[in-house]
C-alpha cells in the first residue's frame, strides 16, 4: 500500500476529497502517517517540516541501486556479518548532528526537471546534490549482524536509506535498508494512531493536535474576527518579544484559527482555518 493508497481509503470512508497526507512512506515501510482532512490540509508543510523518529534496519555486506530491500543488488560483501558491534555502534554516533546528505539515486529529488527515479529507472547516472539535514539522536537497538537495528530522529529531507548506506560506506562492507517503522512526527505517535481498519469520523483529532510543539496566542473576540479576514494582530505573547520568523498557532477558544509568522511585534496570518 502506497501513501496515495491510504488517503483513497480514507477519502471513501469519510466521504470527501479534501484529503492530504504528510511525508510519503515507502510502500516497504510501516508506521504513522499523518493525514489531514478539510480546511486542515493547509497545514501539511508544518506537519512535514517537524522531527522524524523511525525504528531501523540496514543489513550489512550487501548494497543496492536503491539503497533498500527493493533494490537491484549492486555488491556483496562476506565481512558483513564479521563486523566489530562496538565499531558499529561507534560509527552510528558520528551521524549526530547536522552535515550533508546525498540523496539516494531512487529519490523524488528533481534534476532537470524531472524525478530523480525517473532517470534512474532508465538507467541514466544520475548526480544529485548533497542537502544539509540533522540527525538530532540515533541509537543502536540491536546488533544481530548482518542485521543492525537503530533508532533515530531526523529533520524533515532526511533520507534514513541513505544513513543505512553511508553506515555501510564508513564501515567499509557496504550496506542497504531493510526495514522501516516511523514512530512518530513531532509530538505525534504511532501508538496512538488509528489503523485504517478503524478509522471513522470520531476517530479524527483537532487540528491543533497535529503542531503542539510551536507556540500558541488564544485570541479575544476581536482578534479571531481579525485573523480570519486574513488581518494581523498584535503579538500578545511573550510580551510581542518574539524573533521575527518565528511560527504561531493563533487558537480562538482552544481551537485553531491559524498560522502566523510573528514580526516586529505583529502576528501575520499565513493560513487561515476558520471563516470569518
Amino acid at each position: 500500500m502506497t501513501s496515495h493508497d491510504v488517503v483513497q481509503r480514507v477519502r471513501r470512508t469519510l466521504g470527501t476529497r479534501a484529503v492530504g497526507h504528510t511525508g510519503t512512506l515507502d510502500p516497504f515501510a510501516t508506521g504513522l502517517l499523518v493525514v489531514l482532512i478539510g480546511p486542515a490540509t493547509r497545514l501539511a508543510r508544518f506537519v512535514e517540516g517537524q522531527d522524524k523518529t523511525y525504528l531501523a534496519a540496514a543489513r550489512l555486506g550487501v548494497t543496492t541501486d536503491t539503497d533498500d530491500l527493493t533494490g537491484r543488488v549492486l555488491e556483496t560483501s562476506p565481512v558483513g556479518g564479521a563486523v566489530d558491534a562496538n565499531r558499529v555502534a561507534e560509527v552510528l554516533g558520528e551521524f549526530i548532528g547536522p552535515q550533508l546528505q546525498r540523496p539516494p539515486q531512487y529519490s523524488a529529488k528533481h534534476v532537470g526537471g524531472e524525478r530523480s527515479y525517473q532517470k534512474a529507472r532508465r538507467g541514466e547516472a544520475v548526480e544529485l546534490t548533497p542537502v544539509g539535514v540533522t540527525v538530532s539522536r540515533i541509537e543502536v537497538v540491536e546488533c544481530r549482524l548482518p542485521l543492525v537495528t537503530f533508532r533515530v530522529v531526523v529533520s524533515a529531507g532526511t533520507y534514513v536509506r541513505a544513513v543505512a548506506r553511508d553506515l555501510g560506506e564508513r564501515l567499509g562492507v557496504g550496506a542497504h535498508l531493510s526495514s522501516l517503522r516511523r514512530e512518530a512526527i513531532g509530538s505525534l505517535h504511532v501508538e496512538d494512531a488509528t489503523s485504517l481498519e478503524h478509522l471513522s469520523a470520531r476517530s479524527l483529532i483537532s487540528a491543533h493536535a497535529v503542531l503542539t510543539d510551536i507556540p500558541t496566542v488564544e485570541l479575544d473576540p476581536a482578534g479571531r474576527v481579525a485573523v480570519s479576514h486574513g488581518r494581523a494582530v498584535v503579538d500578545s505573547g511573550s510580551a510581542g518579544q518574539r524573533a521575527g520568523g518565528v511560527t504561531v498557532a493563533l487558537l480562538g477558544d482552544g481551537k485553531l484559527v491559524a498560522i502566523a509568522r510573528a514580526e516586529n511585534g505583529w502576528l501575520h496570518p499565513s493560513v487561515v482555518l476558520s471563516n470569518p
